[in-house]
């Protein structure tokens, strides 16, 4: 009488599948990980119950001397208009986030968000998150 199995169970374990995985969380994290961009210049942020991160292409801020800076580079307040407009010409739907610190008037940045939703950009305001 043979008592021999027919399924033989193999001792071996195939790495192949494992590696798969790790490569795809690699490049997964990767793409993910260039969407955030921080604003470089140091701004004091006011702070909200809720803080959405959305992908910034324009970035606008407001320091609190009143300098104005398109994707960190210093600009003159009359030139913001053309140049925001040269910059949202090619996209469907722009987006402007502004950075302005908490200790700038309101006038300033309703001005920066009222030339910015004339150009039919939607206006996202930066804050930092209440803990």
């Amino acid at each position: 009488m043979n008592l021999r199995s027919k399924n033989r169970i193999n001792a071996e374990f195939s790495m192949s599948s494992m590696t798969d995985i790790i490569f795809l969380l690699l490049i997964f994290f990767m793409l993910t990980s260039n969407f955030v961009t921080p604003s470089g210049l140091p701004v004091s942020l006011p702070s909200s119950q809720t803080s959405n991160i959305v992908m910034q292409k324009i970035s606008i801020t407001i320091t609190p001397d009143l300098k104005y800076y398109l994707n960190d580079k210093e600009i003159a307040v009359g030139d913001i208009q053309p140049q925001l407009a040269a910059l949202l010409q090619g996209t469907e739907e722009g987006v402007v986030v502004l950075h302005v610190d908490k200790s700038v008037p309101v006038e300033h940045f309703a001005k920066v968000a009222g030339i910015a939703a004339d150009l039919k950009a939607k206006v996202s305001l930066a804050t930092v998150p209440t803990e």
